[in-house]
């Protein structure tokens, strides 16, 4: 069994430039996600701004999927499946990062996010996907001290930063799960139709949620920067992105596509600086950087390069 999850890991690791490319494009499109969610705060609640956008996204989405001649799921059991991947991965993932945006900056929230690797291991590992090899627990080490890192040093609970920070990181637990649980029950679904599926699966529990915590319709109406900020939310950085996040998983395995939030942060950071006016401190770079370290200790390329390199 460990030779076949030794194989199994290995391939996940190959990935060709097509892949790559879409890898890099998908960053962008999350990194997007930080900043349109900061300038839609300014007059939105958390959760009335993630109903929109799953609903958006789902009405962006239904017009491509018809057009594919994509059946949808029947009965609960064909719809459970991406019930679940809302849940864990829209729902609950994506209100923990609006809600932690309103304690601290979409730069901020984007590093934070870049631990979502180690919890997909870590996630891995506790559930027989993967075994925890050195470089593994290595760089899960390395990237909670990133964490430490980018928070500052400091332990104060009650402080904005660290309930932030706190939210961000149920989040990327979240996505972690979320990874498994596409490997394991959506491997085989067309890419178009799983993020088309599980968007409508989460937007009709959003409306739910934000229905009796925001009564959104009390609300006074957004302004036009507001919707913009919205519609590049919903057709940009979900839509669009959710279907690049299915092709990769595809194409090389979930382990692969988490790696994605390694290049996240950059877009993120620079997006708040330049536009939303966010200050760069010493210690995220420095923070950033060494979650960087840690997804290239645990995803192992770089050492097989300087193998190779050796070896020539």
């Amino acid at each position: 069994m460990a030779v076949v999850q030794d194989r199994l890991s290995e391939t996940e690791l190959r990935m060709d430039e097509r892949d790559w490319s879409r890898l890099v494009f998908l960053s962008l499109l999350w990194g997007g996600t930080f900043f349109f969610t900061g300038v839609a705060l300014k007059e939105l609640p958390p959760l009335t701004l993630v109903c929109i956008r799953l609903s958006l996204a789902t009405l962006i989405l239904l017009p491509v999927l018809w057009a594919n001649r994509i059946p949808f799921p029947r009965g609960i059991a064909g719809w459970w499946p991406f019930a679940v991947m809302a849940l864990i991965n829209n729902v609950m993932p994506f209100s923990l990062i609006v809600m932690g945006q309103t304690y601290i900056p979409s730069g901020t929230a984007a590093v934070v996010n870049a631990t979502t690797p180690v919890f997909t291991v870590l996630v891995a590992a506790a559930f027989g996907e993967e075994r925890l090899i050195l470089r593994r627990v290595a760089g899960v080490l390395l990237g909670l001290c990133g964490v430490f890192i980018l928070k500052g040093f400091e332990f104060d609970i009650g402080s904005k930063q660290t309930v932030g920070v706190l939210f961000c990181l149920g989040a990327t637990t979240c996505f972690g799960f979320s990874a498994l649980w596409a490997r394991r029950k959506l491997a085989g679904a067309p890419p178009i139709g799983a993020a088309t599926f599980q968007l409508a699966s989460g937007a009709l529990m959003m409306i739910v949620l934000a229905s009796v915590f925001d009564r959104p319709w009390q609300l006074q109406m957004p302004g036009m920067v507001t919707w913009l900020a919205v519609l590049g939310l919903a057709a940009l950085s979900t839509a669009l992105a959710f279907i690049l996040f299915f092709q990769i998983i595809e194409r090389s395995g979930a382990s692969n596509v988490m790696l994605v939030t390694l290049l996240v942060p950059v877009s993120a950071i620079l997006l708040g600086y330049f536009f939303l006016g966010e200050r760069i401190e010493a210690r995220e770079i420095v923070g950033a950087l060494v979650i960087a370290s840690a997804l290239l200790v645990m995803d192992g390329r770089v050492f097989r390069l300087f193998v190779r390199s050796g070896a020539a």
